[in-house]
């Protein structure tokens, strides 16, 4: 007899409160797939979302509060308190409160992921600098949970429909960049970047275009020495283990003319190389997705816009996209699993 499959659960950490992580969530869960295909469980504390409910006017969202993650209802909306009390909410402002309540929240909700409680975390937005701590050095989500699941390697990846943009360098200084840029690191990420091609978007052979890290890609060295020395012999070292990869490619004219979309992904040198052209064509719809890991981990591709916190202007695009992205991705790795 067929036995019917429980609905994945999908974790939210809800990020800085101050910020618009809770609006974005909040409406994007208000999304009539919601309870198709997965449950929803915030990690914040009832007194934020109900707070903006009332800010907001959002009278149609309801939720459930629950004391552990064993009283989840699957055909609601989840709140689990991450604290005992609520940090003040005072939208736009940051504020220390705000940024322990963040963590604590991300701190929990890494837990049950990695305990297999929640089977995909998405990450609402945080303010780095009140995260930021002597005791807890934190560069960003990225990091932080690929330490956290015992993880020696990520990859930062852009996601936008058919557009995937993954990063050799991610949150460093740009002074620093390209003593960062080696040939180990090169294959090592384009190999995340072709294996979760593979398992997690369902794409057989995939192809992969390697930008250079140079103007004109190095103009065969009068521009710089790294696509010849460093880049080139990476990609041949890819190429003699019959991967599919090309280039090196100017930056600039690659996305100017387009040649992302004969590609099934792209890999940047660095930060603004790769998410510059990116959210210049998705930023409403992109999300970040971190590859190479034993888990499933999305967020929206913004930050806390504090300027318009608490004002029902933020666009929830990019979040519904990261909630639904993940779903996808669960999905992928269980097909036998029904909607029902």
């Amino acid at each position: 007899m067929h036995q019917r499959k429980i609905k994945p659960i999908i974790g939210i950490s809800i990020g800085d409160i101050n910020g618009i992580g809770v609006e974005v969530t909040m409406k994007a869960l208000l999304d009539n797939r919601t309870y198709k295909s997965f449950t929803p469980l915030i990690y914040a504390h009832g007194k934020a979302l109900t707070f903006y409910r009332k800010q907001l006017g959002m009278d149609d969202f309801n939720f459930s509060q629950i004391r552990s993650i064993d009283e989840v209802q699957h055909k609601r909306i989840n709140v689990i308190n991450v604290t005992e009390e609520c940090p003040e909410v005072i939208p736009g402002v940051e504020t220390q409160e705000a940024g322990k309540f963040a963590l604590e929240a991300l701190k929990m909700a890494v837990d049950d992921l990695k305990e297999g409680k929640i089977q995909a975390l998405v990450t609402a937005p945080l303010n780095k600098n009140n995260v930021n701590s002597e005791e807890l050095p934190f560069v960003g989500h990225t990091e932080f949970i690929t330490e956290a699941v015992g993880s020696k390697e990520s990859l930062m990846l852009m996601c936008a429909e058919q557009l995937r943009v993954g990063l050799v360098t991610g949150h460093v200084p740009l002074a620093k960049v390209a003593e960062n840029v080696t040939q180990e690191r090169i294959i090592q990420k384009a190999k995340i970047l072709l294996k979760t091609l593979e398992k997690d978007f369902g794409i057989n052979k995939p192809k992969i275009a390697i930008l250079g890290l140079n103007p004109h890609a190095g103009e065969d060295g009068l521009l710089g020495e790294e696509e010849e020395q460093i880049i080139k012999p990476a990609i041949h070292a890819l190429k003699d283990q019959n991967k599919m990869v090309f280039g090196p490619y100017p930056a600039d004219g690659f996305f100017g003319m387009a040649h992302q979309t004969k590609f099934d992904g792209v890999l940047a040198m660095y930060h603004d190389q790769g998410l510059v052209p990116f959210k210049s064509m998705a930023f409403s719809t992109g999300v970040n997705f971190t590859a190479g890991l034993p888990v499933v981990r999305t967020s929206p591709d913004h930050g806390t816009a504090y300027n318009i916190a608490g004002k029902n202007v933020a666009d929830e695009g990019s979040m519904r996209a990261a909630i639904f992205l993940a779903a996808d991705i669960i999905q992928q790795h269980n097909p036998q699993e029904s909607d029902d």
